[in-house]
């Protein structure tokens, strides 16, 4: 793919890095690229990252046709950068597509993409231990009508954000309460895309847990709000009498890149591991019992995040994670092939190369940046 690059004139101040928090300073350039009936997808290109001029009428705003990724990008002693499980996320970007009606890609051109805007903002990305830079890239309705129905064209673009620690109380042990009014996905619905209405879904239960003094929502199945799904930013695992157990996946619950990740160390690492349905009876029982051990969450934002206490009832379920546990190792290990401090054996990085035609901008067909402009589409 023959991306068009035109570098920022007025470079940015880095922030500093003791003082990232998460999504909160976005780099000098991002990636964009439309598509349209007559074309398909075309114009990929790089540009100084602006704000996009909106009409009023954008389909996106009104009818919810979004979707989004995260991935992370980290910075090694030794200056390269390598991405997390690139391919991977990409091929969810697409199945999340494809559940929105939203035309299809492929994900190595948008991988190819990301290395791109990566490798000409590699300074952006952080050096310090616990730091990333986080990748978003996003696909939004671009017409500009009134009326329930896919759009005929759409914009995609890519920002990164340096960040540090997801929570303000960085790997410290959530208080999570478990929701039993609202429901954030059904059988048949959206849950398995990553995908805004998903989000939008959760923030009032979210809002209220907050207000109680609690860090996250655990969601409940939507038809008995008895079996277990998953965390409002986070996949959920537990280990009782010394089994790892996590949901199934049934079309409701987020694929996550690093709840594979975990699967697949719990089996490299024969663990006794189940992908079962889990209910909060059962949850509740191991607790009274002394057999709940550990319980987790699993995401790109947070990696792998202890939970201290789950509240259900009214009950507080206290979890003290016992030494040596495997939520720690799980940490320990990703976060170690993420660093590069331990071998990446599975693959799951890939290296951003750095170009000279990237970083010196030579080799690239450079335009005058206009203002990026969604929603173009007159009818």
């Amino acid at each position: 793919m023959q991306i068009t690059v035109h570098r920022t004139t007025q470079p940015k101040a880095m922030p500093d890095a003791q003082a990232l928090g998460f999504g909160k300073y976005f780099t000098d350039q991002m990636f964009l690229m439309d598509h349209s009936p007559e074309s398909g997808w075309h114009t990929p290109r790089i540009a100084p990252y602006t704000p996009f001029l909106l009409d009023p009428a954008n389909l996106t705003l009104h009818y919810g046709q979004s979707i989004f990724e995260g991935l992370k990008a980290f910075a090694r002693p030794d200056s390269s950068v390598h991405i997390f499980r690139l391919l991977d996320h990409m091929d969810r970007f697409v199945r999340s597509a494809e559940r929105l009606g939203m035309p299809l890609f492929h994900p190595s051109d948008v991988a190819e993409a990301i290395e791109t805007l990566v490798d000409i903002d590699r300074n952006w990305v952080p050096k310090q231990r616990g730091t990333a830079l986080y990748i978003r890239p996003t696909l939004i309705a671009a017409d500009n009508v009134l009326g329930v129905r896919p759009a005929d064209h759409y914009l995609m673009y890519v920002i990164c954000s340096p960040v540090g620690s997801y929570y303000s109380k960085g790997t410290a042990p959530t208080r999570i309460y478990v929701e039993e009014t609202y429901s954030r996905s059904s059988l048949g619905g959206l849950g398995e895309a990553k995908t805004a209405a998903n989000y939008a879904a959760s923030l009032l239960a979210a809002e209220e847990s907050k207000a109680k003094g609690f860090d996250q929502v655990l969601w409940l199945d939507a038809k008995e709000h008895r079996f277990v799904e998953e965390v409002g930013t986070m996949n959920i695992f537990f280990v009782i009498d010394d089994v790892l157990i996590t949901p199934p996946l049934n079309g409701t619950i987020l694929d996550g890149i690093t709840r594979r990740s975990v699967i697949d160390l719990a089996r490299e690492w024969h663990l006794h591991f189940q992908e079962r349905p889990i209910t909060m009876d059962e949850v509740v029982e191991a607790s009274r019992a002394g057999t709940l051990q550990e319980v987790f969450g699993s995401g790109t934002a947070a990696t792998i995040s202890p939970v201290g206490e789950l509240n259900y009832k009214g009950e507080a379920l206290i979890i003290n994670e016992r030494p040596n546990s495997i939520r720690q190792r799980m940490y320990d290990t990703i976060t170690g092939i993420q660093y590069g401090e331990i071998p990446d054996t599975h693959n799951w990085l890939t290296l951003v190369e750095p170009h000279a035609a990237a970083n010196n901008g030579n080799g690239h067909h450079h335009t005058t940046p206009e203002a990026n402009e969604v929603g173009i589409v007159n009818s």
